[in-house]
């Protein structure tokens, strides 16, 4: 998914409704880290992207650490 993707504008988090933000891969390394993958800063809540499609079910998201939340507000796409 590309960060001008207009399916961006669209999705939401099925928890709260609101936006979610893209979180791009740090490098080519291919860790599962580095996934790309939806986050809700607000829930602290990050979907996966399998194979080019969102899984915005409520029990495909997870929590993630304080830290965790950081580090996926710095890599959030423009």
């Amino acid at each position: 998914m590309k960060p001008d993707d207009p399916l961006l504008q669209i999705l939401a988090c099925p928890l709260d409704k609101g936006p979610l933000h893209l979180v791009v891969p740090d490098g080519p390394d291919g860790a599962e880290a580095a996934a790309e993958a939806l986050y809700n800063p607000r829930l602290h809540r990050r979907y996966p992207i399998v194979d080019g499609i969102p899984q915005l079910l409520p029990a495909s998201g997870e929590q993630v650490s304080d830290d965790e939340h950081e580090e996926l507000l710095q890599r959030m796409a423009p």
